[in-house]
This record gives structure tokens, sequence and C-alpha cells, in this order.
């Protein structure tokens, strides 16, 4: 028997807020989410809470790590698996929640990471992409 879907609480049905902010349904179904420890997923959360319309934070780190409650090694790891799975950029102080990687065409900014046949230069999320592709 398949399940109907009702609304269970119809006075606190969820409305667009006028402040910008959303969560991207790719997260879930590009598995970004299953990439990410709880401490990466929880500051990527606040940061695409609190982000404005072009995905930009200026939330230092003391004030990141008192309120999701990280040690200062724990935020600054957080933060290198965000940028690794290019989820977000960083320069202190500014941080962008990105598009997810192929969510969008527009032209990104060079990667670190090189291809091994000597070509142009291919993310990490790229990579990790095509190796998801080949297994699945």
């Amino acid at each position: 028997m398949k399940a109907v879907k009702q609304v269970l609480w119809p006075e606190r049905l969820r409305q667009v807020p006028q402040q910008f902010s959303w969560v991207d349904h790719s997260l879930v179904q590009q598995h970004f989410i299953d990439r990410c420890e709880p401490r990466a997923a929880a500051l990527y959360l606040f940061l695409v809470t609190v982000c404005d319309a072009q995905g930009l934070s200026y939330y230092g780190a003391a004030t990141l790590a008192r309120r999701l409650h990280l040690s200062d090694g724990d935020l600054d790891s957080a933060r290198r698996q965000l940028i690794a799975l290019e989820l977000i950029a960083y320069r202190a102080p500014l941080y962008q929640v990105l598009a997810l990687p192929g969510a969008v065409a527009a032209p990104r900014p060079p990667s670190r990471v090189s291809s091994s046949a000597g070509g142009d230069p291919v993310s990490l999320a790229t990579l990790l992409q095509q190796a998801q592709q080949r297994r699945g």
C-alpha cells in the first residue's frame, strides 16, 4: 500500500522566508552530504542559513566555533572538507557558499588539482563524481 502524503501540522506549513536562504536538493541527490563529516555538515548548514543572495557570509572563526560548539581545529577541518568538496570558498574572513558542482555551467576559478594526463586542471569534486559514476 502506497503511503499518502499529508501535511501533519498545517499551522506550521513552511513558507519561503523573505531573507535569502535555501539548501539545494543536489546536496543529497548527488551524495555531497554523504561525504561530509558531521561538523562539516553543521558548518555548511550554518553558512547556508546566514548567507546573502550571493552566498556570502562574514562570520568569524571564533563566532562560528562558539555557535557550532567546535574547537578551532575542528572548525578548520570542517572548512577544509567543504572547500575540498567545492561546497564553499573561503578567504578570511569571507565565506562563499557555492552552487553545487554540476548545478551551473558558470566558469570556476582554476583548481589546484591537476589531471594526471597533464591537461587542464580537474577539481577534486569532479574526480570524486567520475569515480562514483564508474562504480555506479
